[in-house]
């Protein structure tokens, strides 16, 4: 029997650094650049339903029309049907001259990068190999290893990869739990044999915002000591609830490129999502990417994978830019009729609605005014006299007065029916 060591010396905590100061911030080298990991480290969510092949082109082309470059296509070595799906993502990627950077990820190991380079030679497309292995002391007293079998099995795949003419990117992963000496010991000798990018990992949402700044300061000054010329990658999760925030953080701290999926989808409580991530940076002037597909991207990421968007989800949610209460909807209508969409997208939203493929919606319900429902019925084309307008109106607000939720629109126009005395056929349908 094994005697496990103290909790001390099996976790580095990078979030209470000894002597830790402001973390350095490395100046940005090109534009902040990301990568969508929803068709792999997504799909490994113990909740999703794998998207068919067309589910997955679909969303590789929206994908492409966020202005996301880099994408993991896959593992192969989960099996031939992983590998025919990659194929057949690069082959589209190829044929369509789509602007990605693309990657596989890859054990450090001859059966998953064998593959790959199979997959590279059949469709001429230059994909990464995204080589992975576990770098922190719980994980290699878990299993078994040491730091020098770690380095050894780096080394080969690295090599290995770089002898096919694949590019490397060296995946440490749970690196924020990892010891400053290993991590450096790692990276150097991944950098030393071929690695073009290395990719710092937070694989199980340990770290904070304080924490990357803290873990970053070092690794550039690790790639700095290299002298070579290394992207540096963020990939995080989202376990402690800080997967956006953290991502944010590694992009003020410097990092070439962040990592995140569509709604956050991974394992266990996910990853970072990257919709948040686009979305904040979009909001604070860091990107000018048109994001008016993002919702469309988000919509059928939840309904390939049958994973529902929860309705207070930010600006993907259904409530994201809903309102039924009084002030608010006479803030956004008065704004509208000013003739201003812009101050109407913003009067009572930190976000604006317009800019990722959204709207305000305003709803009638027992926080709702008289201005509710005349918004309502105009947007939803009832119209009449002013007599039976206002006889309409006062039904529906009498109504959702003695309703305990948000009247749903088939609600209201049974009221609107109700009031005209007329068959369902001839009352006007919600647009």
């Amino acid at each position: 029997m094994t005697t496990r060591t103290s909790t001390q010396n099996l976790i580095y905590d990078w979030n209470v650094q000894s002597g830790a100061v402001a973390p350095h911030i490395r100046p940005r080298r090109a534009a902040i650049e990301f990568a969508d990991e929803t068709l792999r480290d997504g799909l490994q969510s113990p909740s999703v339903t794998e998207p068919t092949i067309e589910q997955k082109l679909d969303i590789l082309h929206l994908i492409a029309r966020l202005g996301v470059r880099g994408i993991d296509l896959g593992l192969p070595g989960a099996g031939q049907h992983a590998v025919a799906d990659i194929t057949r993502l690069a082959q589209e990627i190829s044929t369509n001259k789509l602007l990605f950077d693309p990657y596989c990820a890859v054990r450090t190991h001859v059966a998953d990068i064998t593959p790959l380079v199979e997959i590279c030679q059949k469709t001429g497309l230059a994909i990464e190999a995204a080589a992975f292995i576990g770098s922190s002391p719980i994980r290699q007293f878990a299993e078994g290893w040491t730091i020098e079998d770690i380095i050894r099995r780096s080394v080969e795949a690295v090599d290995l990869a770089v002898k096919n003419n694949v590019p490397v990117m060296y995946v440490t992963e749970d690196t924020t739990r990892a010891t400053p000496d290993d991590i450096r010991k790692l990276y150097t000798a991944a950098i030393d044999h071929g690695a073009a990018r290395i990719c710092v990992c937070d694989t199980c949402g340990h770290i904070t915002p304080h924490g990357v700044g803290n873990l970053l300061s070092y690794i550039f000054d690790i790639v700095k000591s290299s002298g070579a010329k290394v992207l540096i990658d963020w990939h995080g999760h989202n376990d402690r609830g800080l997967g956006v925030a953290n991502s944010l953080a590694a992009v003020s701290a410097g990092v070439d490129r962040v990592h995140g999926t569509a709604l956050g989808i991974g394992e266990r409580v996910g990853n970072a999502s990257l919709d948040q991530i686009l979305v904040n940076l979009k909001l604070d002037g860091v990107i000018d990417n048109d994001l008016t597909a993002l919702a469309e991207y988000c919509d059928k990421v939840s309904r390939y994978t049958h994973t529902p968007i929860p309705p207070s989800y930010p600006v993907m949610g259904a409530d994201a830019f809903r309102t039924a209460t009084g002030v608010h909807a006479a803030a956004i209508i008065k704004a509208e009729k000013k003739g201003d969409k812009w101050l109407a997208d913003r009067v009572y939203s930190g976000v604006s609605a317009g800019d990722f493929g959204k709207e305000q919606v305003i709803d009638i319900g027992f926080m709702s005014g008289m201005s509710n429902i005349v918004y309502w019925l105009a947007k939803h084309g009832v119209d009449g006299s002013d007599d039976e307008l206002k006889r309409i109106a006062e039904r529906v607000f009498e109504l959702a007065k003695h309703s305990d939720h948000n009247l749903a629109d088939t609600e209201i126009m049974s009221v609107v029916r109700d009031a005209r005395g007329a068959t369902p056929s001839s009352a006007n349908a919600p647009h």
